[in-house]
């Protein structure tokens, strides 16, 4: 079972997205700030990180980029979701490494199969 980290600090938005998650067959799990993350990533070895660029703590970002230099954190799926949808916004979350890129307000439905392709993207 594909293992997924949402790293969001507003509660109604990680508590739909994991709720989604959990019911299309991935096994979650949930925290509301970056420095969390970092620490549940670690413990829970997720496949991928689904994770809001402004949070408290570390952001989206620096997190991203604490993932992409560690050997043990690289190849981890990382999804950034924002409610910045500008291009510079965009660039500056693909340049820490992100490999997709979510504005809010999303369709969670949307969310999961863009979290299913990225899933067999990793396996292949």
């Amino acid at each position: 079972m594909a293992r997924v980290l949402v790293a969001e600090d507003d509660p109604d938005i990680r508590q739909l997205v994991s709720y989604k998650l959990d019911r299309f067959g991935f096994e979650t799990m949930a925290v509301s700030d970056g420095v969390a993350a970092l620490a549940a990533i670690r413990r829970f070895r997720p496949h991928a990180v689904l994770i809001d660029v402004r949070m408290p703590g570390l952001s989206g970002i620096e997190v991203c980029r604490e993932l992409r230099q560690s050997p043990d954190t690289a190849k981890v799926a990382v999804i950034m979701i924002s409610a910045q949808g500008r291009p510079q916004d965009r660039e500056l979350a693909y340049a820490a490494g992100c490999d997709d890129y979510v504005v809010k307000p999303f369709s969670p439905k949307e969310l999961v199969e863009r979290v299913q392709r990225l899933m067999v993207e990793v396996r292949a």
